[in-house]
């Protein structure tokens, strides 16, 4: 009989040293998404709009302006689903017309319930659209917002205005302080080569913050996400950002990219002419890689591309299901995957 009752008391102890041993996280999502061309149906004095009213090319009325905000918001709705019950607790958006229609989008039967509230700054762009900036305040409360101007290198009556990189500060699941860029780069228009020069000048417009960030606390916890127009492996990300793709070879005061390995297995988040690039992504300082510390830290990333957003037939098939096929309603989502990256905090 005692030496059932020593076996039971040593069976016991083991098993209470294993629970005791086995960690519990927190979860958080932060993401990415091109909502491509999301506008109202109004057109604004001062914008590049009229495409998108109902006298335009598109006859974009109020039918089609709704049923895209119910795609998209289905889409929203989903992502990260099977690591969180609170999908993305932040995200970056790119292709917004203004305030209005991120008001709408989150208030859209499929979103209201998560309470979600947004970040816009009106920038320069000469097609009059922005980044925007989502956030559940179950996960986030704003400090401190801004727009910086992206002074392209072209002169005189060729010089264009482009999308602001917009910038958020806030306090991240009220512990961690985290910088966030949005950003949406010059387009390839004119060819990749000869309009780099124009993405390494918005890219250096966030890598100027980023040091300044990082030289007051190398530790600083910073989000650069976007529709960049520039793969992982683009001078603007490497040579610029300067971000490695290796965490392990990343410090404390740099940038880790964890997309260079999906776009080099030829995983992409858009296509164009039957080639997949990789133009929407996440990338993090080094503070976000320690994971013995009493923040969030960086788990993995995730290109949200299931079945069903993408085309089944015709010229785009097997490509992200867009809204438009020429001047047509597609009835789709948007030509870009979205993207996001998990994050994790030791919870006792």
């Amino acid at each position: 009989m005692k030496k059932k009752l020593l076996l039971v008391i040593c069976l016991s102890s083991l098993l209470l040293n294993l629970t005791a041993q086995k960690k519990s996280y927190r979860v958080a999502l932060a993401g990415f998404y091109n909502l491509e061309n999301l506008f109202d149906t109004l057109h604004n004095e001062g914008k590049n709009d009229i495409d998108f009213t109902p006298d335009g090319p598109y006859k974009y009325n109020s039918w089609i302006y709704n049923n895209k905000l119910e795609h998209l918001s289905d889409v929203i709705s989903q992502i990260g689903l099977e690591q969180s019950p609170d999908g993305l607790a932040i995200f970056g958006v790119a292709e917004i017309e203004d305030s209005t229609v991120l008001h709408d989008l989150v208030r859209t039967e499929k979103l209201k319930s998560r309470n979600y509230h947004f970040v816009h700054h009106e920038g320069p762009d000469v097609r009059g659209i922005d980044p925007g900036f989502i956030y559940n305040p179950k996960y986030f409360k704003v400090l401190a917002s801004a727009s910086f101007f992206v002074q392209l290198p072209e002169n005189g009556k060729d010089a264009h205005f482009t999308r602001d990189v917009l910038y958020v500060k806030g306090l991240f699941a009220g512990i961690d302080t985290v910088h966030v860029f949005v950003n949406h780069w010059p387009s390839r228009l004119g060819g990749e080569e000869r309009s780099q020069s124009s993405r390494a000048a918005a890219a250096q417009v966030c890598k100027t913050r980023i040091d300044s960030i990082l030289a007051i606390n190398p530790a600083g916890k910073i989000l650069v996400m976007g529709d960049l127009n520039d793969d992982p492996i683009s001078p603007s990300v490497t040579k610029v950002i300067k971000a490695k793709a290796k965490k392990e070879e990343v410090k404390q005061n740099e940038m880790f990219n964890p997309w260079v390995t999906f776009y080099k297995n030829g995983i992409g988040t858009l296509a164009y002419q039957d080639s997949w690039g990789l133009f929407d992504q996440v990338m993090l300082s080094g503070g976000w890689l320690d994971k013995n510390q009493k923040g969030f830290f960086y788990k993995n990333a995730t290109i949200f591309n299931k079945e069903f957003l993408i085309q089944q037939t015709g010229k785009f098939k097997n490509y992200p299901k867009r809204t438009w096929d020429g001047i047509t309603y597609n009835y789709g989502y948007s030509d870009h995957f979205p993207v996001y990256i998990t994050l994790l905090k030791s919870v006792e």
